[in-house]
């Protein structure tokens, strides 16, 4: 991986410039969904748990204080998945933030 496209520029190292976005092997499709019944810590790992087991889930980012859960995924991710998962963790899920 070039320092380019970790950072987000698209100029190279050598001072090239390319056109278009900058691919990243972290780069993903982010999602934001609003989960209710989350009071503590353990809420939030119960269900970032249930939400990595979805296939093509990298990262899960879940905040009892607002209730507010972060995906991010290789592909956009089907909701009634997440729906599913969220209500195996025990919480519901009231839809996109």
């Amino acid at each position: 991986m070039t320092a380019a496209s970790t950072n987000g520029s698209c100029c190279t190292p050598e001072g090239s410039c390319q056109s278009g976005p900058v691919a990243t092997e972290e780069a993903g499709v982010t999602a934001t969904y609003q989960v209710t019944g989350m009071t503590c810590g353990h809420c939030e790992g119960a269900v970032k748990s249930e939400i990595s087991e979805i296939a093509g889930v990298s990262s899960v980012e879940a905040v009892a204080a607002t209730g507010l859960v972060t995906v991010v995924s290789k592909a956009p991710l089907d909701d009634a998945a997440v729906r599913e998962a969220v209500d195996e963790a025990g919480y519901e899920l009231a839809g996109r933030a």
